[in-house]
């Protein structure tokens, strides 16, 4: 679950995905469901887990679903769904913000997770504590224009001098073997994935630099969000409120029982590591949502103050109505 498809807005193939548009079909005992795909952003993992939890556990099926999840295309998740050739997404908000600028009709509809579980990943030896002392260490990344704004910004905002980074485009590597053949010093990973899988199944020593730390310097940002499009809201408004009460369910039960989380990926994807599953669904199972709040809630705050940043940075050319980006409207009422 690497950091990658930055800002990756391209024209896709449309015959890629097929004809997945929702539609009338039968469970095979003689009831109707609407048949709905999903569309992942990357191949199955915790991100991923109450989808699969509401498929297997028949969430989805007793809303009168019949959803199938297919892993992403090559020209991205945002411009299938824009597209109606799937009905709904997993996208990042990151990735959201831009189509909008770009005036790709896509509208998040839930926050996967509360908050951003990013950081910045480096090993031990090397020291780096805190955003300052990536002054005169190279980063190794996908060569993306947020990544060099937020770590600038870090570095700065903490007291050092953010020209002295510097920036080399890796791509999808293994980082702890990039660190250890001194490609990089440091890196962007997520924590209930590449985190878990560096300290708990690697047992390397490794220090992190959290972004939800200098909350002060860099905006918090919903990463991963689910999505769907304009179209599918204004026709088939009752299809997403069903598929969001099912949705919702699943990462309930990943809470409060993370080990459904394991059983629910590993029947989709068998070639999935357990060890980390494990670790990563127990991280994951109390940073799905913030104690007290329901599922799925994103605040509009979060995406004004990234949306700005973004902006600032020169990321995209003109301002985007964040109201018309997001939705609370269809998650389950409470």
């Amino acid at each position: 679950m690497k950091i990658g498809r930055w800002l990756a807005i391209t024209i896709l193939a449309l015959g890629l995905v097929g004809a997945l548009s929702a539609c009338g079909g039968n469970d095979g005992d003689g009831g109707s469901l609407t048949k709905v795909t999903v569309m992942l952003d990357w191949t199955p993992n915790t991100n991923h887990a109450g989808l699969f939890i509401a498929k297997e556990k028949g969430f989805f099926r007793d809303q009168g679903l019949d959803v199938t999840i297919v892993e992403p295309a090559t020209g991205g998740v945002e411009q299938v769904v824009a597209a109606g050739k799937a009905d709904f997404g997993v996208s990042i908000q990151e990735a959201v913000i831009p189509a909008r600028a770009e005036g790709v009709p896509i509208v998040s509809i839930a926050a996967v997770i509360q908050h951003n579980t990013s950081s910045l990943m480096s090993l031990s030896d090397d020291n780096i504590k805190r955003p300052k002392d990536l002054a005169g260490k190279t980063y190794g990344g996908f060569g993306g224009a947020l990544e060099t704004a937020l770590i600038k910004k870090l570095v700065s905002c903490d007291g050092g001098d953010p020209n002295a980074v510097k920036f080399v485009e890796v791509g999808d590597v293994d980082y702890l073997v990039g660190f250890e053949q001194n490609k990089f010093d440091f890196a962007w990973i997520f924590d209930g994935w590449d985190g878990v899988r560096a300290k708990e199944i690697e047992k390397k020593q490794v220090n992190t630099i959290p972004f939800l730390d200098y909350t002060k310097c860099i905006p918090d940002w919903y990463t991963p969000v689910l999505i769907t499009s304009e179209d599918m809201i204004a026709k088939n408004p009752e299809t997403v409120r069903k598929f969001l009460a099912a949705t919702a369910k699943g990462y309930e039960l990943a809470m409060s029982t993370p080990k459904e989380s394991v059983t629910a990926i590993k029947k989709n994807a068998p070639e999935a590591d357990e060890k980390l599953l494990t670790a990563s669904a127990n991280y994951l199972a109390t940073r799905y949502v913030d104690k007290g709040r329901a599922w799925g809630l994103q605040d509009g705050t979060i995406w004004t103050e990234f949306e700005k940043f973004v902006r600032d940075a020169g990321l995209t050319a003109k301002p985007v109505d964040t109201t018309k980006a997001y939705t609370n409207e269809y998650l389950p009422k409470k």
